[in-house]
């Protein structure tokens, strides 16, 4: 069955208000009343109508203040508010358009002008429920959508970063612990990163670029890579070549990931007071990503174990880190690092190495 349309009516009459429902009901309406204008906001706000008939003309709140108190109201700005008086002058009229009015019904009330008007206000109230249903329907569509492309963004950055980890272990495949430093480095420079208050981006950007520093090793000979004792000079100088074939070979992109990674590769043994490569970079002309990555990767080589030693302890790691600041390392960055001491341990504890392989470790 047919839900029936509900007509407020509010007059402080109750002649008027029987005179009303007795022409109203027998169109095929449900009415109900209110005496006063505090009873129809509250008779409103209980039970909201589809169209209100609202009298002018009463004690305490009029139909003036009335209307505007309703169309003031999101929840209750679209009923269609008719106002029923026996005033005909303009000024009137006006008032009760500035106040909110949808439409006008004079007294005394001829039962065709009232069928007219309550039916086109319906009409027009249909209209507006129509469209914001439509509106909520859409919002409800955009918003699952949204998260659709959300999750689907977050599977491919996550997809995006195994891969950046697979591919960068390819230039240590020989390294002993197959992954692991690599991961406890980006998550260290990510770490550091946000600590010095940088952006989500640029976060972002520093954890997914940080895995591919070492990609030039993969142009590095295995005699020079793989040698156990201390490199002479022209070792040493084919050695530290790995950087700028890094950055060759993440040079040119338009991804901000891997731009970001040429600038690590390229800057990362750069150091603070200029001793560093390929360039002897000093101070904030190093980049600061290199700057991050480099306490990053240092700091997990010495806790490390190497071909040329045994991995150091936290105390000494921690105090060769210390005693390299402002000269290896840019100050700023080392008190970023020792104030998130106990998030660098918990990376650290999070991804141990995994079982040693049969392939012997590369010189970092």
């Amino acid at each position: 069955m047919e839900k029936k349309s509900l007509i407020l009516v509010v007059d402080d009459e109750d002649r008027n208000r029987r005179l009303m429902e007795a022409l109203l009901v027998p169109l095929g309406y449900e009415v109900i009343f209110a005496s006063d204008g505090h009873a129809a906001l509250q008779k409103v706000n209980d039970t909201p109508p589809d169209v209100i008939l609202l009298d002018i003309m009463m004690p305490g709140l009029n139909g003036f203040e009335v209307a505007k108190k309703l169309k003031a109201d999101e929840k209750t700005r679209i009923i269609p508010v008719v106002m029923v008086t026996m005033l005909q002058d303009v000024e009137s009229r006006i008032k009760s358009l500035e106040a909110g009015a949808d439409d006008f019904l004079s007294k005394p009330v001829d039962a065709s002008e009232l069928k007219a008007r309550v039916s086109s206000s319906l009409q027009v109230k249909a209209y507006h429920d129509h469209m914001r249903n439509y509106q909520k329907e859409l919002e409800t569509a955009v918003a699952k959508r949204t998260e659709e492309l959300r999750q689907a963004f977050e599977a491919i950055k996550t997809a995006s970063l195994d891969t950046i980890y697979r591919l960068s272990r390819a230039s240590e495949y020989k390294d002993e612990d197959t992954g692991a430093h690599i991961k406890r480095m980006c998550s260290y420079s990510a770490a550091v990163a946000h600590q010095m208050g940088l952006g989500k981006d640029e976060v972002e950007n520093i954890r997914y670029a940080a895995p591919m520093h070492d990609a030039g090793k993969i142009g590095i000979p295995d005699k020079v890579l793989l040698k156990p004792g201390k490199l002479d000079p022209g070792e040493w100088k084919t050695m530290k070549q790995h950087t700028s074939i890094g950055g060759k070979i993440l040079g040119g992109s338009d991804s901000e990931y891997i731009k970001r990674a040429e600038v690590i590769a390229l800057t990362h043994h750069e150091k603070w007071d200029g001793s560093g490569y390929p360039r002897g970079l000093k101070g904030t002309d190093i980049p600061l990503a290199g700057r991050i990555t480099a306490i990053a990767d240092v700091f997990d080589a010495l806790m490390s174990k190497r071909p040329y030693k045994e991995p150091f302890s936290l105390e000494k790691s921690f105090a060769i880190i210390q005693e390299g600041k402002g000269s290896h390392f840019d100050p700023e960055v080392v008190e970023a690092f020792f104030a998130i001491e106990k998030e660098i341990l918990v990376i650290k504890e999070t991804f141990r190495d995994e079982a040693p392989s049969l392939f012997i470790q590369m010189r970092t």
